[in-house]
């Protein structure tokens, strides 16, 4: 079983993602841990998953010690995901999530 999703990139993160703001993705609804279990899927899973299967380029730029990097504002359904328990966050079918860089060059 999967779910879907929408993505959104914005404050330049876009243009590590083919230059392409909003993504309408589907994701297994469940994962397989080393140990064997299975759980629900969360947003630490997400972000590899955009890692692994949109980004483009400089992932540094994106991920940082296991996580998004400091500097970038993630909402899930409009909330600040420190809201909605960060990475532990479990994705529902229909979720948006944006990813927001709030660093800009000068």
């Amino acid at each position: 079983m999967s779910i879907s999703l929408k993505i959104e990139f914005g404050g330049g993160l876009e243009l590590l993602f083919s230059n392409q703001r909003s993504h309408k993705i589907s994701i297994p609804s469940e994962v397989t841990s080393k140990d064997g279990t299975t759980k629900p899927v969360d947003l630490s899973y997400l972000i590899f998953w955009l890692r692994d299967n949109l980004l483009k380029e400089r992932e540094a730029l994106f991920i940082e010690n296991g996580t998004v990097r400091p500097g970038i504002l993630v909402l899930v359904n409009d909330a600040d995901w420190e809201l909605e328990g960060e990475g532990d966050y479990v994705l529902k079918d229909g979720d948006e999530i944006v990813f927001i860089s709030t660093l800009h060059g000068g």
